[in-house]
């Protein structure tokens, strides 16, 4: 739960009540399928918005190595000057 701050979770769970309002409000009739798909479009961004997260880590760690390994490099070539 760490790519989540609080304001996510908020909408979030305003998302996921004000769907179970509008299913017991409007039934299984055709709108329905629009408050459907309005929930799935919310859910899709929010598995981007984890996504994103996570590969900006791998990234992050992936910099920060070569980094550390180009330091390591020059501390060698000065070395051997």
């Amino acid at each position: 739960m760490k790519y989540f701050d609080t304001s996510s979770l908020i909408v979030i769970a305003i998302s996921l009540i004000l769907f179970s309002i509008a299913l017991f409000a409007t039934g299984f009739t055709h709108d329905l399928l629009l408050e459907a798909g309005v929930f799935l479009v919310s859910v899709k961004l929010i598995q981007m918005t984890y996504k994103n997260g996570v590969n900006n880590d791998i990234t992050n760690a992936k910099l920060n190595e070569i980094c550390r390994d180009i330091k390591m490099l020059n501390k060698t070539h000065q070395h051997n000057k």
